[in-house]
Protein backbone atom coordinates (compact mmCIF):
# COMPACT_ATOMS: atom_id res chain seq x y z
CA UNK A 1 0.00 0.00 0.00
CA UNK A 2 0.91 3.64 -0.20
CA UNK A 3 3.53 4.82 2.03
CA UNK A 4 1.00 7.55 3.51
CA UNK A 5 -1.60 4.63 3.89
CA UNK A 6 1.23 2.91 5.86
CA UNK A 7 2.26 5.15 8.10
CA UNK A 8 -1.31 5.95 9.36
CA UNK A 9 -1.38 2.12 9.67
CA UNK A 10 1.36 2.19 11.98
CA UNK A 11 -0.04 5.16 14.32
CA UNK A 12 -2.88 2.82 14.31
CA UNK A 13 -1.04 -0.11 15.79
CA UNK A 14 1.11 2.02 18.58
CA UNK A 15 -1.01 5.77 19.53
CA UNK A 16 -3.86 7.15 21.18
CA UNK A 17 -5.77 10.58 20.67
CA UNK A 18 -6.82 12.13 23.93
CA UNK A 19 -9.47 14.66 25.58
CA UNK A 20 -8.45 17.76 25.48
CA UNK A 21 -7.03 18.72 29.03
CA UNK A 22 -9.03 20.59 31.13
CA UNK A 23 -9.01 24.12 30.76
CA UNK A 24 -6.22 24.28 28.43
CA UNK A 25 -7.14 26.57 25.65
CA UNK A 26 -3.98 25.56 23.25
CA UNK A 27 -5.04 22.03 23.54
CA UNK A 28 -8.39 22.93 22.08
CA UNK A 29 -6.59 25.04 19.38
CA UNK A 30 -4.21 22.13 18.53
CA UNK A 31 -7.30 19.32 18.54
CA UNK A 32 -9.12 21.45 16.26
CA UNK A 33 -6.46 21.91 13.82
CA UNK A 34 -5.65 18.42 13.93
CA UNK A 35 -9.14 17.10 13.22
CA UNK A 36 -9.38 18.98 9.92
CA UNK A 37 -6.14 17.02 9.17
CA UNK A 38 -7.66 13.48 10.20
CA UNK A 39 -11.26 14.40 8.07
CA UNK A 40 -9.22 14.73 5.32
CA UNK A 41 -7.06 12.33 5.52
CA UNK A 42 -9.82 9.80 6.21
CA UNK A 43 -10.97 10.29 2.89
CA UNK A 44 -8.02 7.95 1.85
CA UNK A 45 -7.50 5.76 4.71
CA UNK A 46 -10.99 5.75 6.70
CA UNK A 47 -10.26 2.12 8.28
CA UNK A 48 -6.87 3.63 9.71
CA UNK A 49 -8.74 6.21 10.87
CA UNK A 50 -12.03 4.23 12.16
CA UNK A 51 -9.42 2.16 14.06
CA UNK A 52 -8.06 5.12 15.89
CA UNK A 53 -11.97 6.21 16.90
CA UNK A 54 -13.42 8.08 14.02
CA UNK A 55 -16.53 6.78 13.89
CA UNK A 56 -18.05 9.01 11.26
CA UNK A 57 -16.01 6.92 8.92
CA UNK A 58 -17.14 3.52 10.11
CA UNK A 59 -18.77 2.49 7.10
CA UNK A 60 -16.18 4.20 4.31
CA UNK A 61 -13.98 2.19 2.67
CA UNK A 62 -10.77 2.88 0.92
CA UNK A 63 -9.88 5.23 -1.60
CA UNK A 64 -8.19 2.84 -4.78
CA UNK A 65 -9.93 4.97 -8.03
CA UNK A 66 -7.61 5.87 -10.70
CA UNK A 67 -5.14 8.56 -9.60
CA UNK A 68 -5.16 7.52 -6.17
CA UNK A 69 -1.54 8.44 -5.78
CA UNK A 70 -1.48 11.87 -7.20
CA UNK A 71 -4.69 12.44 -5.72
CA UNK A 72 -3.74 11.93 -2.43
CA UNK A 73 -0.12 13.18 -2.52
CA UNK A 74 -1.61 16.69 -3.43
CA UNK A 75 -3.32 16.61 -0.84
CA UNK A 76 -0.63 16.10 1.57
CA UNK A 77 0.77 19.49 -0.37
CA UNK A 78 -2.65 21.20 -0.03
CA UNK A 79 -2.92 20.30 3.73
CA UNK A 80 1.01 21.42 4.15
CA UNK A 81 0.03 24.95 2.71
CA UNK A 82 -3.10 24.90 4.89
CA UNK A 83 -1.15 24.54 7.83
CA UNK A 84 1.69 26.99 7.22
CA UNK A 85 -1.09 29.76 7.23
CA UNK A 86 -2.36 28.60 10.46
CA UNK A 87 0.92 28.45 11.68
CA UNK A 88 1.08 32.64 11.31
CA UNK A 89 -1.99 32.78 13.55
CA UNK A 90 -1.22 30.70 16.24
CA UNK A 91 0.21 32.43 19.59
CA UNK A 92 0.28 30.30 22.24
CA UNK A 93 4.02 28.31 21.86
CA UNK A 94 2.66 24.76 22.10
CA UNK A 95 0.03 25.16 19.78
CA UNK A 96 2.56 26.28 17.45
CA UNK A 97 4.82 23.60 17.86
CA UNK A 98 1.74 21.06 17.60
CA UNK A 99 1.53 22.90 14.01
CA UNK A 100 4.68 22.28 13.03
CA UNK A 101 4.61 18.78 14.33
CA UNK A 102 1.29 18.57 11.79
CA UNK A 103 3.34 19.61 9.21
CA UNK A 104 6.82 17.92 9.42
CA UNK A 105 4.28 14.48 9.91
CA UNK A 106 2.32 15.45 6.39
CA UNK A 107 5.84 16.35 4.46
CA UNK A 108 7.46 12.50 5.57
CA UNK A 109 4.46 11.19 4.14
CA UNK A 110 5.01 12.51 0.89
CA UNK A 111 8.48 11.96 1.04
CA UNK A 112 7.88 8.45 1.69
CA UNK A 113 5.13 7.87 -0.80
CA UNK A 114 7.20 9.55 -3.20
CA UNK A 115 10.00 7.31 -2.75
CA UNK A 116 8.01 4.36 -2.92
CA UNK A 117 6.34 5.33 -6.41
CA UNK A 118 9.60 6.32 -7.79
CA UNK A 119 11.46 2.99 -6.78
CA UNK A 120 8.47 -0.12 -5.91
CA UNK A 121 6.56 -2.10 -7.54
CA UNK A 122 3.77 -2.32 -4.82
CA UNK A 123 1.03 -3.81 -4.28
CA UNK A 124 -2.41 -4.45 -1.80
CA UNK A 125 -2.31 -6.98 0.61
CA UNK A 126 -5.63 -7.26 0.71
CA UNK A 127 -6.63 -10.03 3.53
CA UNK A 128 -4.53 -8.67 6.00
CA UNK A 129 -5.64 -5.53 5.85
CA UNK A 130 -9.45 -6.04 5.76
CA UNK A 131 -8.91 -8.50 8.38
CA UNK A 132 -7.03 -6.24 10.96
CA UNK A 133 -9.68 -3.10 10.09
CA UNK A 134 -12.86 -5.38 10.58
CA UNK A 135 -10.78 -7.09 13.43
CA UNK A 136 -10.61 -3.42 15.15
CA UNK A 137 -14.00 -2.23 13.83
CA UNK A 138 -15.82 -5.13 15.91
CA UNK A 139 -13.55 -5.12 18.35
CA UNK A 140 -15.39 -6.52 22.10
CA UNK A 141 -14.44 -3.33 23.66
CA UNK A 142 -16.02 -1.01 20.99
CA UNK A 143 -19.86 0.37 21.40
CA UNK A 144 -21.44 -2.03 19.56
CA UNK A 145 -23.44 0.36 18.34
CA UNK A 146 -20.90 0.74 15.67
CA UNK A 147 -20.90 -2.74 14.35
CA UNK A 148 -23.71 -2.13 11.79
CA UNK A 149 -21.23 -0.19 9.60
CA UNK A 150 -19.24 -3.52 9.30
CA UNK A 151 -22.06 -4.49 7.26
CA UNK A 152 -21.79 -1.48 5.18
CA UNK A 153 -18.28 -1.36 4.92
CA UNK A 154 -18.46 -5.47 3.59
CA UNK A 155 -20.68 -4.45 0.94
CA UNK A 156 -18.75 -1.47 -0.26
CA UNK A 157 -15.85 -3.91 -0.49
CA UNK A 158 -17.69 -6.70 -2.73
CA UNK A 159 -18.80 -3.93 -4.90
CA UNK A 160 -22.67 -4.86 -4.27
CA UNK A 161 -23.27 -0.94 -2.39
CA UNK A 162 -24.72 1.45 -5.13
CA UNK A 163 -21.55 3.05 -7.26
CA UNK A 164 -18.55 1.04 -5.81
CA UNK A 165 -16.51 -1.49 -7.39
CA UNK A 166 -15.26 -4.25 -6.17
CA UNK A 167 -11.87 -3.48 -4.08
CA UNK A 168 -10.13 -6.51 -5.70
CA UNK A 169 -10.35 -5.01 -8.95
CA UNK A 170 -9.44 -1.54 -8.17
CA UNK A 171 -6.35 -2.84 -6.61
CA UNK A 172 -5.68 -5.27 -9.57
CA UNK A 173 -6.32 -1.92 -11.97
CA UNK A 174 -3.92 -0.29 -9.76
CA UNK A 175 -1.00 -2.52 -9.35
CA UNK A 176 -1.40 -3.60 -12.84
CA UNK A 177 -0.26 0.20 -14.09
CA UNK A 178 2.64 -0.15 -12.49
CA UNK A 179 3.80 -3.49 -14.07
CA UNK A 180 3.63 -1.76 -17.07
CA UNK A 181 7.81 -0.30 -15.98
CA UNK A 182 10.54 -2.81 -15.66
CA UNK A 183 12.49 -0.56 -13.54
CA UNK A 184 10.32 -0.69 -10.68
CA UNK A 185 11.89 -3.02 -8.23
CA UNK A 186 9.39 -6.01 -7.40
CA UNK A 187 8.61 -7.49 -4.02
CA UNK A 188 10.99 -9.57 -2.22
CA UNK A 189 10.04 -13.00 -2.91
CA UNK A 190 9.55 -14.25 0.67
CA UNK A 191 7.17 -11.44 1.32
CA UNK A 192 4.78 -12.01 -1.31
CA UNK A 193 4.77 -16.22 -1.00
CA UNK A 194 4.21 -15.86 2.61
CA UNK A 195 1.77 -13.38 1.77
CA UNK A 196 -0.50 -15.54 0.01
CA UNK A 197 0.08 -18.52 2.31
CA UNK A 198 -1.50 -16.43 5.07
CA UNK A 199 -4.72 -15.45 2.56
CA UNK A 200 -6.68 -18.51 4.41
CA UNK A 201 -5.70 -17.31 8.16
CA UNK A 202 -6.87 -13.66 7.38
CA UNK A 203 -10.40 -15.08 5.46
CA UNK A 204 -10.93 -17.68 8.36
CA UNK A 205 -9.93 -14.74 10.77
CA UNK A 206 -12.82 -12.43 9.22
CA UNK A 207 -15.28 -15.64 9.01
CA UNK A 208 -14.99 -15.97 13.22
CA UNK A 209 -14.66 -12.05 13.90
CA UNK A 210 -17.79 -11.39 12.00
CA UNK A 211 -19.07 -14.46 14.02
CA UNK A 212 -18.24 -13.35 16.94
CA UNK A 213 -20.07 -9.91 16.53
CA UNK A 214 -23.42 -11.12 17.07
CA UNK A 215 -24.58 -9.40 13.44
CA UNK A 216 -26.74 -11.04 11.27
CA UNK A 217 -26.81 -11.07 7.68
CA UNK A 218 -23.00 -10.59 6.45
CA UNK A 219 -23.00 -14.41 5.43
CA UNK A 220 -23.69 -13.69 1.82
CA UNK A 221 -21.50 -10.40 1.48
CA UNK A 222 -18.51 -11.95 3.15
CA UNK A 223 -18.81 -15.66 1.13
CA UNK A 224 -18.65 -12.80 -2.16
CA UNK A 225 -15.72 -10.78 -0.63
CA UNK A 226 -13.64 -14.48 0.49
CA UNK A 227 -14.07 -15.55 -3.48
CA UNK A 228 -12.71 -12.57 -4.84
CA UNK A 229 -9.86 -12.53 -2.36
CA UNK A 230 -8.75 -15.92 -3.19
CA UNK A 231 -9.17 -14.73 -6.83
CA UNK A 232 -7.19 -12.23 -6.20
CA UNK A 233 -4.39 -13.46 -4.27
CA UNK A 234 -4.33 -16.04 -7.63
CA UNK A 235 -3.98 -12.96 -9.69
CA UNK A 236 -0.98 -11.75 -7.75
CA UNK A 237 0.57 -15.13 -7.87
CA UNK A 238 0.47 -15.03 -11.69
CA UNK A 239 1.41 -11.78 -12.54
CA UNK A 240 3.29 -9.85 -9.26
CA UNK A 241 4.96 -13.15 -8.29
CA UNK A 242 7.41 -13.10 -11.25
CA UNK A 243 8.57 -9.73 -10.56
CA UNK A 244 9.83 -10.76 -7.10
CA UNK A 245 13.32 -10.23 -6.24
CA UNK A 246 15.53 -12.47 -4.19
CA UNK A 247 17.26 -9.98 -3.01
CA UNK A 248 16.30 -8.52 0.42
CA UNK A 249 17.48 -5.71 0.36
CA UNK A 250 15.97 -2.09 -0.50
CA UNK A 251 17.05 0.71 -2.27
CA UNK A 252 19.65 2.94 0.23
CA UNK A 253 17.48 5.61 -0.02
CA UNK A 254 14.44 4.11 1.19
CA UNK A 255 16.24 2.46 4.16
CA UNK A 256 17.43 5.38 5.59
CA UNK A 257 13.81 7.12 4.77
CA UNK A 258 11.96 3.78 7.09
CA UNK A 259 15.23 4.60 9.58
CA UNK A 260 14.56 8.59 9.63
CA UNK A 261 10.16 7.77 10.07
CA UNK A 262 11.02 5.01 13.29
CA UNK A 263 13.08 7.99 14.41
CA UNK A 264 16.22 6.43 14.29
CA UNK A 265 18.69 9.34 13.60
CA UNK A 266 22.01 7.54 13.77
CA UNK A 267 23.55 6.48 10.42
CA UNK A 268 23.20 2.88 9.88
CA UNK A 269 26.94 2.23 10.31
CA UNK A 270 27.43 4.65 13.33
CA UNK A 271 24.40 2.70 14.89
CA UNK A 272 25.89 -0.80 14.32
CA UNK A 273 29.13 0.06 16.38
CA UNK A 274 27.14 1.59 19.29
CA UNK A 275 24.86 -1.52 18.85
CA UNK A 276 27.80 -4.34 18.70
CA UNK A 277 29.33 -2.25 21.98
CA UNK A 278 26.35 -2.23 23.61
CA UNK A 279 25.38 -6.29 22.98
CA UNK A 280 29.45 -7.71 23.97
CA UNK A 281 28.54 -5.28 27.83
CA UNK A 282 25.20 -7.06 28.42
CA UNK A 283 26.76 -10.52 27.30
CA UNK A 284 29.44 -9.69 30.15
CA UNK A 285 26.58 -9.07 32.66
CA UNK A 286 24.39 -12.03 31.83
CA UNK A 287 27.69 -14.17 32.44
CA UNK A 288 28.12 -12.79 35.84
CA UNK A 289 24.48 -13.69 36.91
CA UNK A 290 24.53 -16.92 34.94
CA UNK A 291 27.70 -18.28 36.87
CA UNK A 292 25.51 -17.44 40.10
CA UNK A 293 22.31 -19.24 39.14
CA UNK A 294 24.55 -21.98 37.94
CA UNK A 295 26.52 -22.45 40.89
CA UNK A 296 23.18 -21.91 42.97
CA UNK A 297 21.67 -24.68 41.49
CA UNK A 298 24.19 -26.79 40.80
CA UNK A 299 24.23 -27.06 36.73
CA UNK A 300 27.47 -27.85 34.86
CA UNK A 301 27.66 -24.93 32.53
CA UNK A 302 27.70 -21.39 33.70
CA UNK A 303 27.91 -20.18 30.40
CA UNK A 304 24.87 -17.92 29.75
CA UNK A 305 23.26 -19.81 26.90
CA UNK A 306 23.26 -23.18 28.66
CA UNK A 307 21.57 -21.61 31.61
CA UNK A 308 18.96 -19.75 29.60
CA UNK A 309 18.19 -23.06 27.67
CA UNK A 310 17.79 -24.79 31.43
CA UNK A 311 15.39 -21.92 32.67
CA UNK A 312 13.72 -22.68 29.70
CA UNK A 313 12.72 -25.92 30.63
CA UNK A 314 10.44 -24.77 33.03
CA UNK A 315 7.68 -23.92 30.55
CA UNK A 316 4.17 -22.64 31.79
CA UNK A 317 1.34 -25.65 30.67
CA UNK A 318 -0.45 -23.78 28.01
CA UNK A 319 -3.50 -23.67 29.87
CA UNK A 320 -1.86 -21.72 32.68
CA UNK A 321 -0.28 -19.20 30.53
CA UNK A 322 -2.83 -16.24 31.00
CA UNK A 323 -3.37 -17.13 34.36
CA UNK A 324 0.79 -16.53 35.09
CA UNK A 325 0.70 -13.52 33.13
CA UNK A 326 -1.95 -12.04 35.29
CA UNK A 327 -0.45 -12.91 38.52
CA UNK A 328 3.27 -11.10 36.90
CA UNK A 329 1.15 -8.07 35.97
CA UNK A 330 -0.03 -7.98 39.58
CA UNK A 331 3.36 -8.55 41.08
CA UNK A 332 4.91 -5.74 38.92
CA UNK A 333 2.55 -3.63 39.98
CA UNK A 334 2.95 -4.24 43.99
CA UNK A 335 6.72 -3.56 43.01
CA UNK A 336 5.70 -0.25 41.44
CA UNK A 337 3.80 1.03 44.28
CA UNK A 338 6.41 0.17 46.60
CA UNK A 339 9.19 1.64 45.50
CA UNK A 340 7.46 4.47 44.42
CA UNK A 341 8.64 4.30 40.42
CA UNK A 342 5.44 5.92 38.62
CA UNK A 343 1.91 7.05 39.21
CA UNK A 344 0.16 3.72 38.06
CA UNK A 345 -3.51 4.60 36.10
CA UNK A 346 -6.91 3.76 37.64
CA UNK A 347 -7.87 2.04 34.75
CA UNK A 348 -6.70 -1.91 34.54
CA UNK A 349 -4.84 -3.71 32.21
CA UNK A 350 -5.94 -6.63 30.02
CA UNK A 351 -4.28 -9.51 28.09
CA UNK A 352 -5.06 -12.26 26.28
CA UNK A 353 -3.71 -14.62 23.81
CA UNK A 354 -3.50 -13.86 19.80
CA UNK A 355 -5.57 -15.05 16.81
CA UNK A 356 -3.83 -17.48 14.85
CA UNK A 357 -4.16 -14.47 11.79
CA UNK A 358 -2.62 -11.99 14.65
CA UNK A 359 0.24 -14.79 15.10
CA UNK A 360 0.60 -15.32 11.22
CA UNK A 361 0.96 -11.00 10.55
CA UNK A 362 2.97 -9.92 13.72
CA UNK A 363 4.37 -13.18 15.49
CA UNK A 364 5.59 -11.54 18.43
CA UNK A 365 4.04 -10.25 21.37
CA UNK A 366 2.21 -7.29 20.86
CA UNK A 367 0.08 -4.12 22.82
CA UNK A 368 -3.13 -3.57 21.10
CA UNK A 369 -4.63 0.30 22.29
CA UNK A 370 -8.11 0.96 23.61
CA UNK A 371 -10.86 2.73 21.62
CA UNK A 372 -8.27 6.08 20.53
CA UNK A 373 -10.88 9.11 19.99
CA UNK A 374 -13.54 8.55 22.12
CA UNK A 375 -12.11 6.68 24.96
CA UNK A 376 -14.99 5.51 27.35
CA UNK A 377 -12.26 3.56 29.73
CA UNK A 378 -12.15 0.60 27.85
CA UNK A 379 -8.70 -1.47 28.88
CA UNK A 380 -5.55 -1.92 26.48
CA UNK A 381 -4.90 -5.40 25.58
CA UNK A 382 -1.00 -7.24 26.28
CA UNK A 383 -1.59 -9.72 23.21
CA UNK A 384 0.50 -12.90 23.82
CA UNK A 385 1.53 -14.82 20.61
CA UNK A 386 2.94 -18.04 21.74
CA UNK A 387 3.55 -19.79 17.91
CA UNK A 388 4.70 -18.42 14.44
CA UNK A 389 2.22 -20.17 11.94
CA UNK A 390 4.74 -18.74 8.79
CA UNK A 391 7.78 -20.70 10.35
CA UNK A 392 9.00 -23.96 9.16
CA UNK A 393 10.94 -25.32 11.55
CA UNK A 394 8.49 -27.91 14.04
CA UNK A 395 9.91 -26.28 16.72
CA UNK A 396 7.78 -25.00 19.76
CA UNK A 397 8.32 -21.16 19.97
CA UNK A 398 9.53 -21.44 24.12
CA UNK A 399 10.93 -17.57 24.35
CA UNK A 400 7.89 -16.13 26.66
CA UNK A 401 6.54 -19.34 28.18
CA UNK A 402 9.30 -19.57 31.29
CA UNK A 403 8.36 -18.77 34.21
CA UNK A 404 11.62 -16.44 34.34
CA UNK A 405 10.90 -14.62 30.85
CA UNK A 406 7.13 -13.43 32.61
CA UNK A 407 8.21 -10.78 34.01
CA UNK A 408 10.11 -8.64 31.40
CA UNK A 409 7.50 -9.18 28.82
CA UNK A 410 4.64 -7.99 30.95
CA UNK A 411 6.75 -4.95 32.02
CA UNK A 412 7.62 -4.22 28.26
CA UNK A 413 3.64 -4.94 26.53
CA UNK A 414 1.66 -4.11 29.92
CA UNK A 415 3.09 -2.17 33.16
CA UNK A 416 5.38 -0.13 33.36
CA UNK A 417 5.50 0.14 29.37
CA UNK A 418 3.01 -0.02 26.16
CA UNK A 419 -0.09 -0.21 27.93
CA UNK A 420 0.80 2.32 30.88
CA UNK A 421 1.54 4.51 28.48
CA UNK A 422 -1.34 4.75 26.59
CA UNK A 423 -3.23 4.86 29.83
CA UNK A 424 -1.29 7.42 31.48
CA UNK A 425 -1.81 9.64 28.40
CA UNK A 426 -5.53 8.95 28.21
CA UNK A 427 -5.99 10.36 31.84
CA UNK A 428 -3.98 12.78 31.38
CA UNK A 429 -4.91 13.90 28.07
CA UNK A 430 -2.87 15.02 25.45
CA UNK A 431 -2.89 17.16 22.57
CA UNK A 432 -3.97 14.88 19.44
CA UNK A 433 -0.95 16.17 17.68
CA UNK A 434 1.59 15.00 20.11
CA UNK A 435 -0.48 11.86 20.56
CA UNK A 436 -0.60 10.65 16.70
CA UNK A 437 1.28 13.07 14.55
CA UNK A 438 4.25 13.23 16.40
CA UNK A 439 4.34 9.20 16.61
CA UNK A 440 7.72 7.76 16.60
CA UNK A 441 8.43 4.33 17.50
CA UNK A 442 11.87 5.16 18.85
CA UNK A 443 9.83 6.78 21.42
CA UNK A 444 7.64 4.51 21.38
CA UNK A 445 9.61 1.20 21.64
CA UNK A 446 12.57 3.38 23.48
CA UNK A 447 10.05 3.49 26.44
CA UNK A 448 9.14 -0.09 26.71
CA UNK A 449 12.57 -1.56 26.42
CA UNK A 450 13.38 1.92 29.44
CA UNK A 451 10.33 -0.18 31.63
CA UNK A 452 11.94 -3.19 31.69
CA UNK A 453 15.40 -1.92 32.98
CA UNK A 454 14.10 0.40 35.57
CA UNK A 455 12.37 -2.98 36.85
CA UNK A 456 15.06 -5.43 36.22
CA UNK A 457 16.79 -4.39 40.27
CA UNK A 458 13.39 -5.87 41.58
CA UNK A 459 13.25 -9.25 39.96
CA UNK A 460 14.74 -12.67 41.03
CA UNK A 461 18.02 -13.21 39.78
CA UNK A 462 16.96 -15.64 37.08
CA UNK A 463 14.32 -13.03 35.88
CA UNK A 464 16.93 -10.41 35.26
CA UNK A 465 18.84 -12.69 33.22
CA UNK A 466 15.88 -12.83 30.90
CA UNK A 467 15.61 -9.23 31.26
CA UNK A 468 18.84 -8.95 30.20
CA UNK A 469 18.85 -11.23 27.45
CA UNK A 470 15.49 -9.34 26.04
CA UNK A 471 17.41 -5.81 25.93
CA UNK A 472 20.64 -8.38 24.11
CA UNK A 473 17.99 -9.09 21.61
CA UNK A 474 17.37 -5.24 21.12
CA UNK A 475 20.89 -4.67 20.62
CA UNK A 476 21.30 -6.90 18.65
CA UNK A 477 18.51 -5.62 16.20
CA UNK A 478 20.23 -2.35 16.18
CA UNK A 479 23.50 -3.75 14.63
CA UNK A 480 21.73 -7.20 13.00
CA UNK A 481 18.92 -4.95 10.62
CA UNK A 482 21.53 -2.81 8.98
CA UNK A 483 23.85 -5.41 8.03
CA UNK A 484 21.31 -7.44 6.47
CA UNK A 485 20.30 -4.28 4.57
CA UNK A 486 23.88 -3.12 4.04
CA UNK A 487 24.78 -6.29 2.53
CA UNK A 488 27.45 -6.87 5.06
CA UNK A 489 25.29 -10.08 6.65
CA UNK A 490 23.34 -12.91 5.37
CA UNK A 491 19.85 -13.86 6.35
CA UNK A 492 20.82 -17.26 7.48
CA UNK A 493 23.71 -16.31 9.37
CA UNK A 494 21.82 -13.52 11.25
CA UNK A 495 19.09 -16.65 11.90
CA UNK A 496 22.05 -18.74 13.42
CA UNK A 497 23.21 -15.73 15.58
CA UNK A 498 20.02 -15.39 16.90
CA UNK A 499 19.76 -19.21 17.74
CA UNK A 500 23.29 -19.50 19.16
CA UNK A 501 24.06 -15.82 20.90
CA UNK A 502 20.93 -14.69 21.93
CA UNK A 503 19.19 -18.07 22.32
CA UNK A 504 15.96 -17.06 21.02
CA UNK A 505 13.78 -20.48 19.63
CA UNK A 506 13.91 -20.83 15.85
CA UNK A 507 10.56 -19.50 15.31
CA UNK A 508 11.11 -16.37 16.97
CA UNK A 509 14.52 -16.08 15.30
CA UNK A 510 12.58 -16.54 12.12
CA UNK A 511 10.03 -13.62 12.65
CA UNK A 512 13.39 -11.51 13.60
CA UNK A 513 14.39 -11.95 10.60
CA UNK A 514 11.28 -11.66 8.66
CA UNK A 515 11.25 -8.49 10.57
CA UNK A 516 14.77 -7.43 9.39
CA UNK A 517 14.40 -7.96 5.50
CA UNK A 518 10.68 -7.35 4.62
CA UNK A 519 8.17 -7.21 7.49
CA UNK A 520 9.03 -3.90 8.82
CA UNK A 521 12.96 -2.90 7.88
CA UNK A 522 14.72 -0.69 10.04
CA UNK A 523 12.07 -0.65 12.71
CA UNK A 524 13.65 -2.95 14.60
CA UNK A 525 16.53 -0.66 15.27
CA UNK A 526 14.09 1.65 17.04
CA UNK A 527 13.81 -0.12 20.42
CA UNK A 528 17.77 0.35 21.18
CA UNK A 529 17.85 3.59 19.49
CA UNK A 530 14.96 5.37 22.00
CA UNK A 531 16.25 3.31 25.50
CA UNK A 532 19.29 4.91 24.50
CA UNK A 533 17.74 8.30 24.20
CA UNK A 534 15.79 8.21 27.57
CA UNK A 535 19.00 6.61 29.52
CA UNK A 536 21.34 9.59 28.54
CA UNK A 537 18.40 11.76 29.19
CA UNK A 538 17.83 10.28 32.85
CA UNK A 539 21.47 10.49 33.17
CA UNK A 540 21.32 14.20 32.26
CA UNK A 541 18.54 15.57 34.54
CA UNK A 542 20.06 13.25 37.77
CA UNK A 543 23.45 15.32 36.92
CA UNK A 544 21.52 18.66 37.20
CA UNK A 545 19.15 17.58 39.59
CA UNK A 546 21.18 15.43 42.43
CA UNK A 547 19.26 14.93 45.23
CA UNK A 548 16.47 16.49 43.78
CA UNK A 549 15.48 14.02 41.54
CA UNK A 550 12.10 12.18 41.73
CA UNK A 551 11.94 9.18 39.86
CA UNK A 552 8.40 8.71 39.67
CA UNK A 553 7.44 12.98 38.94
CA UNK A 554 10.37 12.00 36.09
CA UNK A 555 8.41 8.88 34.71
CA UNK A 556 5.11 10.97 35.40
CA UNK A 557 6.26 13.95 33.24
CA UNK A 558 7.39 11.85 30.27
CA UNK A 559 4.45 9.87 30.13
CA UNK A 560 2.11 13.05 29.76
CA UNK A 561 4.09 14.59 26.89
CA UNK A 562 2.45 12.02 24.71
CA UNK A 563 4.81 10.12 21.63
CA UNK A 564 6.86 13.37 21.13
CA UNK A 565 10.50 12.28 19.17
CA UNK A 566 13.34 12.20 21.42
CA UNK A 567 14.81 15.97 20.54
CA UNK A 568 11.09 17.48 21.63
CA UNK A 569 10.85 15.23 24.64
CA UNK A 570 14.28 15.95 25.86
CA UNK A 571 13.30 19.65 25.33
CA UNK A 572 10.91 19.42 26.95
CA UNK A 573 12.33 17.50 29.93
CA UNK A 574 15.01 20.31 29.89
CA UNK A 575 12.53 23.34 29.57
CA UNK A 576 9.64 22.67 31.69
CA UNK A 577 10.47 19.47 34.18
CA UNK A 578 14.23 20.66 35.62
CA UNK A 579 13.28 24.25 36.53
CA UNK A 580 9.74 22.71 38.26
CA UNK A 581 11.63 20.75 40.24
Amino acid sequence: MSASIRVLSCLALFTCSFSALAGEAWVEESNAITAEVMRAQAQFAPETFSSLGVESVDGEIMDLRAETYERSQQQLLDLIAMLEQRATTVEHPKAAQDVQILIGSLRDQHRSTELQRRHMLTYYNLPQTLYFGFRALLDPRNNPERYPAALERLSKYTGRADGFEPLTRLARDRTAERLADPGLLGPFRLEIENNLENVPRFLAGMESTFAESGLEGWEDDLALLSEQLTGYAEWLRTNVLPRARDDHRLPEEIYADNLANFGVDLAPRDLIQAAQLGFADLQRQMQSIARLIAAERGWPSADYRDVIRELNRDQVPEEDVLAVYRNRLAELEAIILEHDIVTLPDRPAAIRLATEAESAASPAPFMSPPQLTGDTGQPGEFVLVTSNPTDESGEAMDDFGSLASTWSLAAHEARPGHEMQFAAMLEAGVSEARALYAFNSANVEGWGLYAEAIMLEYLPLDAQLFGLRSRLMRAARAFLDPMLNLGLLEPDQALEFLVDDVVLSRPMARQEVDRYTYRAPGQATSYYVGYMSLMALRTEVELRLRDRFDQRAFHDFLLSQGLLPPELLRQAVLEEFVPAQ
